[in-house]
């Protein structure tokens, strides 16, 4: 593998949030029974015609200007021709040789830092069936409530050169529609899938080798494994003097390991020519600009400002906002209590980014602390009770259950006599300048009062005495 490049492209699909269909008035809406969806539009009927859904050309735009992608004022579409159950017309409509996206940029984090990659295309196209196969059955379904669903595919430059820079970037793309509100980024529902293209050359070489398409897979984590099994495969067919077929691969996620599905077809297999009964898509004046200005802070935006306005580092900054709920939630509680490194602290390590309390609630715990009323061992417990009891305040489980900080200096000095007197090695180690004993003799002194010590009150006197 050390003699070969991994070069691979991604073709992302992207379901919009649109309430219909592209073309038709049926809704557009996940989980609902099979084929109850379903407009005569949708399937063919003869004598129907096509009527374009605004919405989805507005959030194309969105997508399109987020990744600083050329727009085009006139667009058209398509019929892309191929015979599958999925698909009751025989075609797609899709658009070909005029996008409404021309070329972009797409700015993602990686383990060496940032990396820019090329987007060739965003075009608009509508999404086929869903075909359902019987494990061990002699007989398939087709489910039609999906069929004309708006998409945008996404289509990059052959610019990742590993899985785990495919695995970003796609993790990107999907953060960056779910902070447009033109997705909801559910890989499980197949809102977003992806097809990787995935070739392989030697180390130095220009042209690029024979590529393979990995179809709708609809994990991140299926993505990176269906390309490292790719380019390896292609390697071992290279190094033992087969040549790499174009084809159309499937993806086994039991098994890790893709399968032939078809031979790859070329743009002229589709025999693609403008739809004749729509007419090319023309833009308004002012439609773009206006779009532009209600664009929303992206993710990369905000991972700046976390930063450079907040203090936070980069990685706290990069899992906040990797999630628009996780970058939502943080903001709420930053906006009741301005502690941005002990909130954020809170949200990825202590509730590992499980959202299982309020905003409000955090805020008011971390405030807690700040104050000095619990000690962050204490506020665990807190968080505990919080989680069995959701509508309680932090303060009154604080105050019902006594658990505020004790900071009676005199009872403090005792403890502090006391545990010095039961661990005098530790104290003779401490004195020979054995620093790291300090925390165990501090340990004590919380244990004894179950985390309510005030640690720093503690600490002084602590020090104190042993330096007397």
């Amino acid at each position: 593998m050390k003699e070969y490049e991994v070069v691979v492209g991604l073709e992302c699909h992207v379901q919009l949030l649109t309430q219909s269909k592209l073309f038709s008035p049926a809704v557009n809406r996940y989980g609902d029974e099979p084929n109850t969806n379903v407009d005569a539009v949708d399937i063919a009927l003869p004598g129907v015609l096509p009527v374009l859904n605004q919405k989805a050309v507005d959030f194309a735009i969105r997508l399109g200007l987020a990744l600083g992608c050329e727009i085009h004022s006139t667009s058209v579409f398509a019929r892309k021709h191929y015979f599958y159950p999925d698909l009751p017309k025989g075609y797609q409509i899709s658009q070909y040789d005029q996008p409404i996206c021309g070329h972009g940029k797409l700015s993602f984090q990686t383990s060496e830092g940032l990396k820019t990659i090329g987007i060739e295309r965003i075009h608009i196209e509508e999404d086929a069936g869903k075909n359902i196969h019987v494990e061990g059955g002699n007989s398939s379904f087709v489910d039609y409530n999906r069929a004309g669903t708006p998409l945008l595919e996404v289509v990059t430059m052959p610019d990742l050169r590993s899985a785990e820079e495919a695995m970003e970037a796609y993790r990107a793309l999907r953060a960056l529609v779910t902070y447009l509100e033109i997705c909801d980024g559910n890989l499980q529902e197949g809102s977003m899938r992806a097809d990787a293209n995935v070739s392989v050359r030697q180390i130095g070489a220009e042209k690029l080798g024979t590529r393979t398409e990995t179809k709708n897979l609809n994990s991140i984590k299926f993505l990176g494994q269906a390309i490292e099994f790719e380019s390896r495969r292609q390697v071992l067919e290279l190094e033992a003097g087969r040549a790499i077929n174009q084809e159309t691969r499937l993806w086994d996620s039991n098994r890790k390991e893709s399968r032939p599905l078809r031979s790859k077809e070329e743009a002229h297999d589709y025999r693609y020519f403008p739809d004749p009964d729509l007419l090319p898509l023309t833009l308004k004046d002012g439609q773009v600009e206006k779009i532009k200005q209600n664009l929303p802070e992206l993710p990369l935006q905000k991972l700046k400002r976390y930063q450079e306005k907040l203090g936070l580092n980069a990685y706290d900054a990069g899992v906040l906002t990797v999630e628009k709920n996780i970058a939502d939630y943080f903001e709420a509680a930053l906006a009741l209590h301005t502690n941005a490194k002990a909130i954020a602290n809170w949200i990825i390590n202590e509730m590992q980014l499980n959202i299982a309390i309020s905003a409000a609630q955090l805020a008011e715990l971390v405030k807690l602390i700040d104050d000095r009323v619990i000690s962050g061992t204490i506020a665990k417990t807190v968080y505990d009770e919080l989680l069995k009891n959701p509508g309680s305040r932090p303060s009154d489980i604080v105050e019902a259950k006594g658990l505020k900080m004790q900071r009676d200096t005199g009872a403090l000095q005792k403890l502090v006599e006391s545990v010095c007197t039961q661990y005098p090695a530790e104290v003779e180690k401490y004195k020979a300048g054995k620093q790291q004993v300090f925390g165990f003799l501090v340990g004590q002194i919380m244990k004894l009062t179950q985390g309510k010590a005030d640690p720093v009150e503690a600490t002084n006197l602590l020090k104190q005495y042993l330096g007397s």
